[in-house]
């Protein structure tokens, strides 16, 4: 993670608050054939948990019940040009948020894994802005679901360590953060022009 304590939020709430927005990141881990990640939705629970799943297909999957994995969430972004700061002298760089969890992984049973898919399906549903009733699982015939299921693992990650990387100019001053706030938002990155501005959300 980035080593300036600037971008170092603290909140450890609002960080997690951010984690449930995104709702996707990727699961890192070291295998025997070397560096892998799977890429997947994320429950992060009020408990300390990230719930997932996996195919049964992917590379990272048998080696994970036991593991030691990092769970990587990235938020918002946006190329920073110089050319939009007051003074001359200074250069690009890239705001983001980068958020890490580690920690120890186990495998789900099948009613773990049943409900790893049930929450994810009512979690991003109620954000479907198109109206109309929710799909639900008790839609898919038994068989289907059942086909499904043999071809899925659901993993729980226990967070016992989190790092995060809050970049959003703060280490300038305000006039200079609303410069570059305005660039950032007229290239079209208004998620990351909201966060310089406002913060993260309480």
């Amino acid at each position: 993670m980035h080593p300036n304590p600037h971008f170092r939020s603290g909140d450890a709430a609002a960080l997690d608050a951010v984690a449930r927005s995104i709702g996707f990141g990727m699961i890192f881990l070291t295998t025997p054939d070397g560096p892998r990640v799977a890429h997947t939705p994320l429950l992060l629970d009020d408990d300390g948990t990230i719930r997932f799943h996996l195919a049964r297909a992917n590379a990272v999957t048998p080696h994970l019940d036991g593991a030691r994995a990092l769970a990587c969430i990235n938020g918002p972004d946006a190329y920073v040009s110089a050319r939009w700061y007051a003074s001359p002298g200074e250069v690009p760089t890239w705001n983001y948020v980068a958020l890490e969890y580690e920690g120890p992984v186990r495998r789900l049973d099948d009613a773990g894994l049943m409900a790893v898919l049930h929450d994810i399906a009512t979690r991003e549903e109620n954000r479907v802005a198109s109206g109309g009733r929710p799909w639900s699982m008790d839609t898919v015939a038994a068989p289907v679901l059942r086909g499904m299921m043999r071809a899925i693992a659901g993993f729980a990650l226990t967070v016992e360590d989190r790092r995060e990387t809050v970049k959003l100019a703060q280490h300038k001053s305000p006039g200079e953060v609303a410069r570059l706030a305005s660039g950032v938002e007229a290239e079209g990155r208004h998620a990351m022009a909201r966060l310089m501005r406002e913060g993260l959300p309480a």
